[in-house]
């Protein structure tokens, strides 16, 4: 597994209000609060991880919830829905629970021989709920009312959508180690053969669509995974070689990070498994307190007063 890509690692989105996204994403969705952190750039702000029972990369979607941000516009140079997998036979579950909690979906569908189950979070983030073709093994999160059998396992896929695909479908075959699985209309389905999860990005070329505007409701940026920071070098030596602008590495306290602006306008980061996030908390206590970037723990009370309560 030397100098390889192993799926997506994270998928980072912007929401409103944190007390209605953390409701939502453990009680709707039944995801487990991995971590309760700030913003690095704005300590005055949550910045929220969940994902499955290990917290392990593949499933982890985290927030910054910005209260009162603006809505954004669902639009081309966009990342325009995430896709989780969950087990087969769950989507008549998760069609009556999306109804009851009051949240909009559409009927269940299919594309590419998977069936899928589509809704919007309360920020208007698009998802699909779909049950893939080979088993999600993964250890999921369970709750009291959502059970092992219908769990979301972890992300699927994940759907970029631009004028042109190109550029974007060059970055991730001759830079990231994709390859094209199959094509339908518009939609072209990449896979990584590295992973047996989060192996998935769909391009959807849409020509006269207008850009998208990326606010709350917006996904920020998609990571992918690498096994460890000599591997995340290799690719920082690879994109810039391809002539792309790319940060210097850098500390995220749970990985090490890249970022650069694919061809098509999104933001992607490549994101290290160490050290992980039971680096400041024991596996059983995930999510539990606040934990703080180092820079910001002498100004904890303060921090402490601003973000608004979860409970």
């Amino acid at each position: 597994m030397e100098n390889q890509i192993l799926g997506l690692h994270h998928i980072t989105a912007i929401a409103g209000k944190a007390k209605t996204n953390y409701d939502f994403y453990t009680k709707v969705l039944g995801l487990r609060f991995i971590k309760k952190t700030v913003n690095f750039d704005d300590p005055n702000t949550y910045h929220f991880y969940y994902g499955n029972e290990n917290g392990d990369p593949g499933t982890i979607l985290t927030f910054f919830p910005w209260e009162g941000i603006q809505s954004g516009r669902r639009g081309t140079r966009q990342v325009t829905e995430i896709g989780y997998s969950v087990p087969a036979g769950s989507l008549e579950f998760w069609q009556k629970r999306l109804d009851d909690h009051h949240v909009i979906y559409n009927k269940v569908a299919e594309k590419f021989g998977e069936q899928y189950l589509t809704f919007l979070d309360p920020d208007g983030l698009k998802f699909e709920l779909t049950v893939a073709k080979v088993e999600d093994q993964r250890t999921a999160w369970t709750t009291d009312d959502i059970n092992a059998e219908r769990a979301v396992r972890g992300f699927h896929h994940v759907t970029i959508t631009s004028n042109k695909i190109a550029k974007t479908a060059e970055v991730l075959t001759e830079i990231l180690g994709y390859h094209l699985q199959e094509q339908v209309v518009n939609r072209s389905r990449f896979i990584t053969d590295n992973v047996p999860n989060a192996a998935i990005v769909d391009l959807v070329e849409a020509p006269g669509e207008a850009a998208g505007h990326v606010a709350g409701g917006s996904v920020h940026h998609v990571a992918f995974r690498v096994k460890d920071e000599a591997t995340l070098m290799y690719y920082r030596d690879k994109i810039a070689a391809k002539g792309l602008n790319i940060t210097e590495k850098i500390d995220r306290n749970y990985f090490y990070s890249l970022y650069f602006r694919e061809p098509g306008g999104v933001l992607f980061e490549i994101a290290t498994d160490n050290p992980g996030f039971t680096v400041d908390e024991a596996k059983d206590a995930l999510g539990t307190h606040l934990m703080l970037p180092e820079q910001y723990e002498q100004h904890r009370a303060e921090i402490e007063q601003i973000l608004p309560k979860l409970v």
